[in-house]
């Protein structure tokens, strides 16, 4: 499930700039050479002007421009400038230099905390053509780091000279702007975090056309033309099925996939690294990169407060929230037992809300009820959908 499109804006960037510094000697300029020429360069410059890669480089179609810097100690104040401008860092070693593989626990990193700078970091070990074969993995070596300095995102060795996964440095510096990493999951407990889970359940509530608790094949195909503009074929759904039964038996039913089988999904996909899948389907309904919905979705009223003015639904409110109320009132007397299946903070999702009292009976011309109420107390985000605006706090 999920495969995603270009554009020229995702998440509102319209360009991601990294800055890549390290040790003086670690590659840093041969590996920005290499990625934007397709070739290495024997006489690299010591500094690079800033080098634009075009949108089509990568597959987010999001322009990218890398800032070469020097590691010269007279130039520190100007690195830390940039780095405080930077979406991304690219931390560099030389794999036949273990001093500068110490040096990034021992001062790089530790000095980004202490300039502030709180972006992704990818850690790059250039000149992998000269590695020694003896030297430890890159997984055992970066583990302890990585558990150290949690804000690095990922870590990949590369060779400029031989042109092996140069550009995938890059492309993971993008995506870890594009599409990061801490809003949705915690590295600590290896779980998806509560502001995503809210999300996802609302998400999955809105696709659960038949109320039944789970996504049959057909809302899941509707899930994904919606999400990424392509139908999932049956092999395919019956293989999105079977991968979360065999981890997770409670995840699938005889309706089909459930909400906890839905957030496994989720949380495998982010697991191997597909993070642009769970955050194209969070922005195809509605939310930013705080995972809340997005403030032109719900524009804010802009008329005058005062304490005695009251509010008034529009029909297209009212119609609305009797369509609600008919999609959970299964017997035609909506009880406890009913309201227990509507959670309206996981229904409306991660935005602000704010309580309010509403009255939509009859009123007669003193505005006195004349007939029970369909809500009394419930719970709305402060927005347009009231005929006049007023302060919560002064509603009876």
């Amino acid at each position: 499930m999920g495969s995603t499109g270009g554009s020229g804006s995702i998440g509102g960037a319209t360009n991601v700039r990294v800055v890549v510094i390290g040790d003086c000697g670690t590659g840093k300029s041969s590996l920005i050479v290499s990625v934007a020429t397709d070739s290495f360069s024997e006489r690299a410059p010591p500094l690079l002007p800033p080098t634009r890669l075009p949108p089509d480089f990568y597959p987010d179609r999001v322009p990218l421009t890398i800032i070469d810097t020097s590691s010269r100690p007279e130039d520190r104040n100007k690195l830390g400038a940039e780095c405080k401008k930077a979406d991304a860092i690219v931390l560099t070693y030389a794999c036949d230099q273990p001093i500068t593989l110490e040096r990034l626990s021992s001062y790089w990193l530790p000095e980004l905390r202490r300039l502030e700078v709180k972006v992704p970091v990818i850690v790059v070990g250039c000149k992998l053509d000269l590695r020694d074969d003896q030297q430890l993995s890159l997984e055992q070596v970066m583990t302890p780091i990585m558990h150290q300095f949690r804000e690095i995102e990922t870590c990949i060795e590369c060779s400029a000279l031989k042109q092996i996964q140069v550009a995938e440095v890059f492309y993971y510096a993008q995506k870890a702007v594009l599409h990061p990493t801490a809003p949705l999951f915690d590295q600590e407990t290896q779980t998806l975090k509560p502001r995503c889970v809210r999300a996802l359940k609302r998400i999955f509530i809105l696709c659960d056309h038949d109320r039944d608790g789970a996504l049959s094949d057909a809302e899941l195909n509707d899930f994904q033309v919606k999400c990424f503009n392509a139908p999932l074929q049956p092999s395919e759904i019956v293989g999105v099925k079977k991968v979360v039964s065999e981890k997770l038996p409670e995840g699938v039913n005889e309706h089909g996939l459930t909400l906890t089988g839905f957030l496994f999904l989720h949380a495998l996909f982010i697991e191997k690294g597909r993070l642009e899948t769970t955050w194209t389907v969070l922005r195809k309904f509605g939310y930013n990169d705080e995972i809340k919905l997005r403030d032109d979705l719900l524009p804010t009223a802009q008329f005058k407060r005062a304490p005695d003015q009251s509010i008034e639904l529009t029909s297209e409110a009212m119609d609305f929230l009797r369509g609600i109320f008919s999609m959970f009132d299964i017997d035609g007397s909506m009880g406890r037992r009913h309201l227990r299946g509507f959670n309206g903070e996981e229904c409306i999702g991660s935005c602000d809300l704010e309580w309010i009292s509403i009255c939509v009976g009859s009123h007669d011309s003193y505005g006195s009820c004349q007939k029970p109420c369909l809500f009394n107390l419930y719970w709305v985000p402060w927005r347009s959908c009231f005929g006049v605006s007023c302060d919560p706090s002064s509603t009876d």
